[in-house]
């Protein structure tokens, strides 16, 4: 099962403080729109999302069909092939892809420490 990109998502207070901290860490604005309070940043291969006031917690989240650039792949899991395998593992998923269409669709599910993971498809 190959889940793609990964990245953090993180719940921030102040998405202006928070920029300017992962700046210090050397990370970059690679995606999103401030004013719309929501950024990517990127330090090589690595992903964090800043999201003042879009959810409640901290989200683990891989994108399948992307490579850490937000490119898109030519072969990849797509999401409802990833979603049918868990379910047969019996993971228990707090929301789902609709099965029945293609492309860009997503699901959730919950580790054993109530940590939010969402596997986000885009293409």
């Amino acid at each position: 099962m190959k889940l793609g990109a990964f990245s953090i998502s993180l719940n921030v207070k102040d998405i202006n403080a928070s920029k300017l901290f992962y700046e210090k860490l050397g990370f970059e604005v690679f995606a999103g729109d401030i004013d719309q309070d929501y950024l990517i940043m990127k330090n090589g291969d690595s992903l964090i999302g800043l999201f003042q006031g879009m959810f409640e917690s901290n989200i683990i989240t891989f994108n399948p069909g992307w490579d850490q650039n937000a490119t898109p792949l030519e072969r990849f899991d797509d999401v409802r092939e990833i979603q049918r395998e868990l379910k047969e593992k019996g993971v228990k998923l707090e929301n789902e892809a609709d099965e029945t269409t293609t492309g860009p669709a997503s699901f959730a599910l919950l580790d054993p420490d109530g940590n939010a993971i969402l596997i986000d498809q885009h293409v």
